[in-house]
């Protein structure tokens, strides 16, 4: 698929995002250790050029966040040959990865504590750095706001800066030879031989919005240093440096332009910025910022800048502009614009597309008509995800599934390899994992509701028992206390959801749970103790309701078992996976209902080339999904329309050969002879008629 905006893992693209600036930075800074400072004469011009610039009336930010314990481990594939590195290609080619885990024989975060063992990278992303990136000095974590927010700035750069380790242009992983001066009891953890970097300390600018302006990373330091970096270059030259090429080159979204104030957060850098600050026509804040934030309720925004489809530069290194006839692709210039209209096949050219593409964006009138209060701020093209959670209370339950930001729920009494995934599967309200601590965010009762069932062919009214297939489930198995609502739909019939897909915990596999109706609540029971099996008619008498659940971690056409009543998938990605190409001629034997959703069109008219190729079947006309999501996902190469399960469409299997099913279109077979003529021959004029009194004797 050309597009993955609605399929790939939002940190990514950030991690993507802020490589891009910093691999900029570090090579227009200097090369080598104290190279960054430059000569008198360029500083002088960069101040020049910093003071024409345009003022911001915004604040602007100077973050420090220290980082003691958590180290970076490079794999074999990120120091293969030369150049930005394997890692690097990654995060930015024609093939970027679609999840965090595809880059673990590249990248994986290490405790340098002595008795801790080296983690998984998606595990470190939400606990090591929640707890190690904290405000020194006076900067005390006196709200939950810290910790939540100091994790992604940590994380995105360790995994950008690991990425990118080899890059001979800013020299930017081992600038400070820090990881020359680690004794080998901080070396725990490592894969291979190579001990992990350290990175000693970060420097973040922002705006009182949170919009992220530039970052520095500082390599090595002591552990006991308070995450200040001990090479040539001072703190405060470095943090001034930045400021510089913040305003001159923001990574966020605007136009370059300097802040009317800055603030500072650090006691100590901030007496060291007052004597070069004001250069840059800039005025210093009296005093340094003693909160996490310059306000109540600060939180990183989402940061989407956008990036050119064919050569993949960021908006902040070039000019972009979209498509003068479809305006859903972007583009840096006019070389790469003929390079994708004149790209072959001729089916996967902007020649072919652009019509399609021109039609996809004329529905985005109809996808952003929902009838919520917010539907104007959430289906926005610079939909701000972050704020919106934070300012409504959303930042527990199933909420820290959407932002990047909010440590997800942590087990209790499953220990890690044990029972269900994330502590979702718990017993009490099914719903409390959907409430903030804000106002409702869904209206009671929708002022429009859908009519009409979405499988008529299923007639689910009159069944007792019906068996779900949910294949190549991600996110919806951590969402998986939400499908109790299909027991409050449908209180007549004895439900069993499986949940089947390669992405699923291993662990889990083979798991059977039943949730049960107790009270106002749900319990959780091992499916050993169910009270009704889906099949064996009705249910326990009563106001009792059960949905049993089953786990099988691996591709659909791996699984063996009786064959289901429907399928459904959601933002399913035909293109995306090799293991559809098998998983739908299983599906084309079984021949079951099956439903998919998606997160835009052009994924749905992928998705029915897919189907195509692998079965020769098809799908079905797809149709605006009433349940979507109403979040609009900002692309970062494209400017479509992407909401998560937007589109709804369902297979059309091909008709097998020899059946009694409807027959291809093709000529009539011929119609055999009769020996018998169907009408009888019409009477002669002289012909005698015969008598009915002899044909009675006969």
């Amino acid at each position: 698929m050309e597009f993955v905006s609605g399929y790939r893992d939002e940190f990514l693209d950030f991690a993507a995002l802020l490589f891009g600036w910093f691999r900029k930075f570090a090579s227009e800074r200097g090369t080598g250790v104290g190279g960054g400072n430059g000569p008198e004469g360029r500083s002088r011009l960069m101040e020049a050029q910093v003071r024409r610039l345009p003022p911001d009336p915004a604040l602007w930010v100077l973050h420090i966040l220290p980082n003691r314990s958590v180290g970076i481990s490079l794999g074999q594939g990120a120091k293969q040959g030369p150049g930005p590195g394997l890692g690097a290609a990654r995060l930015l080619g024609d093939e970027p990865p679609l999840c965090l885990r595809d880059l673990s024989p590249y990248v994986s975060f290490v405790s340098l504590e002595d008795g801790e063992e080296e983690e998984d990278g998606e595990e470190e992303g939400t606990g090591e750095e929640e707890g190690e990136l904290e405000e020194e000095g006076e900067q005390a974590t006196t709200s939950r706001e810290p910790t939540q927010d100091a994790e992604t700035p940590g994380e995105p750069e360790d995994a950008e800066e690991e990425a990118g380790g080899e890059d001979s242009s800013g020299g930017d992983t081992r600038e400070d030879g820090g990881e020359e001066e680690m004794g080998p009891e901080k070396r725990r953890g490592k894969r291979g031989d190579a001990a992990p970097l350290h990175l000693a300390c970060l420097l973040l600018v922002t705006d009182e919005h949170g919009t992220i302006l530039g970052i520095d990373l500082l390599m090595g330091g002591p552990q006991g240093s308070g995450g200040r970096a001990t090479g040539a270059e001072g703190l405060a030259q470095r943090a001034y440096t930045l400021l510089c090429h913040s305003m001159a080159c923001p990574m966020g979204a605007g136009d370059p332009r300097r802040p009317r104030q800055l603030t500072v957060g650090d006691p100590q850098l901030h007496r060291e910025l007052e004597s070069l600050v004001p250069r840059l026509g800039v005025k210093l804040a009296k005093a340094p910022m003693r909160t996490w934030g310059p306000r109540p309720g600060f939180t990183f925004a989402s940061l989407r800048a956008r990036a050119c489809h064919v050569c993949h530069r960021h908006s902040f290194e070039v000019k972009l502009m979209p498509c003068p006839q479809c305006g859903a692709v972007l583009y840096c210039g006019e070389t790469c614009v003929w390079a994708d209209w004149r790209r072959r096949p001729d089916d996967v050219s902007h020649r072919f597309w652009c019509p399609r593409l021109a039609a996809f964006m004329g529905r985005a009138g109809e996808l952003a008509a929902l009838p919520f209060t917010y539907t104007a701020e959430v289906t926005s093209e610079m939909f701000n995800k972050e704020a919106f959670l934070a300012s409504r209370g959303l930042t527990r339950g199933y909420w820290t599934q959407l932002s990047m930001l909010l440590p997800g729920p942590v087990a209790p009494g499953y220990p890690p390899g044990n029972g269900p995934p994330l502590s979702l599967l718990l017993s009490g309200d099914p719903y409390q994992l959907l409430q903030g601590d804000g106002p409702p965010l869904m209206p009671p009762v929708p002022p429009d509701p859908p009519r009409g069932p979405f499988v008529p062919e299923l007639n689910i009214q009159n069944k007792q028992s019906l068996k779900i297939h949910v294949v190549e489930a991600g996110k919806e198995f951590d969402l998986i206390m939400v499908f109790w609502e299909l027991s409050v739909l449908l209180p007549h019939v004895a439900l069993e959801l499986q949940f089947v897909g390669g992405a699923l915990p291993p662990e889990n596999d083979q798991q059977h749970f039943t949730l049960q109706r107790d009270g106002s609540g749900v319990s959780v029971r091992p499916g050993s103790g169910v009270s009704a099996r889906p099949g064996s008619g009705a249910k326990e008498k009563g106001s009792r309701r059960d949905l049993q659940i089953k786990i099988s971690a691996r591709p659909y056409h791996l699984l063996q078992g009786p064959k289901p009543d429907l399928v459904i998938g959601f933002n399913s990605g035909f293109g995306l996976k090799d293991t559809w190409l098998s998983s739908l001629p299983r599906l084309q034997s079984l021949r079951v209902p099956a439903f998919f959703t998606e997160s835009s069109e052009y994924s749905c008219v992928m998705d029915e080339q897919t189907m195509a190729g692998a079965t020769g079947g098809g799908t079905s006309p797809p149709q605006p999904n009433p349940f979507r999501s109403p979040f609009r996902l900002r692309a970062a190469d494209n400017c479509m329309p992407w909401y998560c399960n937007a589109f709804i469409f369902h297979l059309v299997y091909k008709p097998p050969q020899g059946s009694g099913t409807r027959p291809a279109p093709g000529p009539a077979p011929p119609v055999p002879a009769p020996t018998v003529p169907l009408v009888p021959a019409r009477r002669r004029r002289g012909d005698k008629r015969p008598s009915r009194g002899g044909r009675r004797r006969r």
